[in-house]
């Protein structure tokens, strides 16, 4: 096999270049490493020296090889060492002034044949390969923090640049063992394009006072299974990176959805960029330090916590899935259940799912037989709201429809107990116009459990303007016993979750209408370059096109922001009855069953 690119500069070693240059110098490459600074040259042998040892001690490479890894790797103070490199790639800061420099000192050192390519994530390739001789050999190859283990690499081609150079590095890429996508110059490329207007959302929802910092970032991490929360990402990449790259990208787009949040600026004004400085979102033990500590912004364990109301029984409204799957979670947790449904039968067999679902977890070994037989004795099922007359607590779970809710929550002010505690599921209505369904909006509050309900830890504790405070006392005390984290929301649109994942699915959409990039390799980039679970495009197929339609519709209408308009592309899919895996197609194809 030929092995593209036998030497290789890396310009700037930071955190990103010295990355970089270790996983070329593993792959049997000669790496030449040029920056300015002697320490960060010192730095980055250093930081090699000790990955390299990591190694060896955990059996990865033999001492021999780590030796020959660390004699391919030597640095320069001098643009002129790069005069050998067959490609050089630059990550120096992201300014056009400093790449647009080393591009034309570049021009007079190496070989008309080799490539020079950026590191950047945020500004246009077309306009630093404009300042090159050869603008035809420049292109962006984006590699992802940490690059050694971060599988993406985004291949970035401008107008300019010649087919060749660019097969040239995604076959490196491959080499390297990375997953290397084709893209297109725009701010952001897929996975930034992407990251950034989500992470820019979760700023601006902190910076409105709508959640704390902790719920921004235990819901996502929660409710998506996400590694790490927005503000602590934003913290990790540098809070001026992230305002630079969001710059771009609304310079490009003229998308208030990418306008840097206020905060953003005026964090990076004051110095307080994330982890590098000691302090951004979250306060740490010292810079370049991940460890939190408390700081002023920190709640309080006691911070409005109030005395709850008593809760020893509680009432399920609905027969689905999710209905089930709360009263399995009750009564796991020792609570006497009702799980009422519109007819006897009905309520029986979402019964018997609670019993499939316990037998399934007694197979698996999570659950013994005993446990099993006292969880299912605990819940009764019943074919009428009448039979909520004596609950503590009321939970909704039927069709997320505003009418339906309203409609039930006004027969539950009629048989439910005064004083007992009223939750809607609702995941995006609003519990204010259910709440004013009944006689008691006082006691009515968003109680959003995750699906599926035994699995998931987060709920959404979403208070009205008319709830009370020992309401959600009481609702925030039983999440507790029930085993599930709760985070506290206003009753608005999508609350945290939702208002954060929706508008990023509904941007993937409008990459692949407008010919960006594919689904499979937006999928690739936001799993291998972002961490999450799942792909935008598998997420919608299997949330169902017609749910996250109605989501979208509901976010649009409450915030008016014409970034936040459905992708015609998701309208006409649901339209055609394209609404995912339950229907056999969605944005892919799936098997019947």
């Amino acid at each position: 096999m030929d092995t593209p690119f036998s030497t290789i500069a890396v310009v700037g070693l930071g955190t990103m270049g010295t990355g970089i240059a270790e996983v070329l110098a593993r792959s049997g490459r000669e790496v030449i490493g040029i920056d300015i600074s002697d320490a960060a040259a010192r730095q980055a042998v250093a930081a090699l020296e000790a990955s390299t040892a990591r190694a060896v001690q955990r059996e990865r490479i033999t001492e021999e090889e780590r030796r020959d890894v660390l004699a391919r790797f030597r640095t320069f103070s001098d643009l002129q060492a790069a005069a050998d490199a067959e490609l050089v790639i630059e990550v120096v800061p992201e300014t056009y002034e400093i790449k647009q420099q080393v591009f034309r000192d570049l021009d007079a050192v190496v070989s008309p044949t080799a490539i020079l390519a950026t590191g950047t994530n945020a500004l246009s390739v077309t306009r630093l390969a404009a300042e090159s001789q050869h603008p035809e050999r420049v292109l962006g190859l984006h590699f992802f923090n940490p690059a050694p283990a971060m599988k993406l690499v985004e291949v970035v081609s401008s107008v300019l640049t010649a087919p060749p150079a660019v097969e040239a590095v995604t076959a490196l890429a491959r080499q390297l063992g990375k997953e290397p996508v084709a893209v297109g110059d725009r701010p952001g490329f897929v996975a930034d394009g992407l990251l950034f207007g989500y992470l820019n959302q979760a700023a601006a929802m902190y910076e409105a006072n709508y959640a704390s910092r902790e719920d921004i970032d235990a819901a996502m991490k929660l409710g998506c299974g996400l590694p790490m929360g927005p503000l602590e990402l934003l913290d990790l990449i540098g809070i001026d990176t992230a305002r630079t790259v969001l710059e771009a990208m609304y310079s490009a787009s003229h998308d208030r959805l990418h306008a840097p949040a206020p905060v953003l600026g005026q964090l990076s004004e004051a110095g307080l960029t994330g982890r590098k400085t000691g302090r951004g979102f979250y306060t740490y033990t010292q810079p370049g330090s991940q460890t939190v500590v408390p700081d002023a912004a920190t709640p309080s364990p006691q911070a409005g916590a109030g005395a709850g109301r008593t809760v020893r029984s509680v009432g399920v409204a609905g027969s689905g899935t999710m209905a089930s799957g709360i009263a399995e979670v009750f009564a796991k947790a020792g609570y006497d259940v009702v799980l009422a449904a519109r007819s006897q039968e009905k309520a029986d067999f979402a019964r018997g799912r609670i019993a499939k679902s316990l037998e399934r977890s007694v197979t698996k070994g999570r659950l013994t037989a005993g446990a099993r037989d006292e969880t299912l004795a605990r819940i009764t099922a019943a074919g009428s709201l009448d039979s909520f007359a004596e609950v503590d607590l009321a939970v909704e779970a039927v069709a997320e429809d505003l009418l339906v809710k309203q409609q039930l929550f006004a027969t539950l002010d009629k048989v439910c107990r005064p004083g007992a505690v009223l939750a809607t599921t609702t995941s995006s209505l609003p519990v204010v116009s259910i709440a004013r369904a009944t006689s008691r909006p006082e006691d009515v509050i968003g109680m959003h459990f995750f699906n599926p309900a035994p699995a998931m830890k987060l709920v959404e504790v979403v208070r009205t303007v008319l709830t009370a405070d020992d309401v959600h006392a009481t609702v925030r005390e039983v999440c507790v016993k029930v085993r599930k984290h709760p985070v506290d929301c206003g009753d608005r649109a999508g609350f945290i979750v939702n208002a954060l994942l929706f508008p990023y699915l509904n941007n993937a959409i409008k990459m692949v209408e407008e010919h960006y990039a594919t689904l499979d390799d937006i999928d690739a980039a936001m799993k291998l370059g972002g961490g999450y679970p799942m792909g935008p495009f598998e997420l919608l197929d299997v949330v169902g096109l017609d749910v996250s339609l109605a989501i979208e519709k509901v976010l649009h209408s409450e915030f008016r922001d014409p970034g936040l308009a459905p992708a015609p592309l998701l309208e006409h899919l649901v339209a055609a009855g394209c609404l995912g895996r339950k229907t056999g197609r969605g944005f892919r194809e799936y098997a019947r069953r």
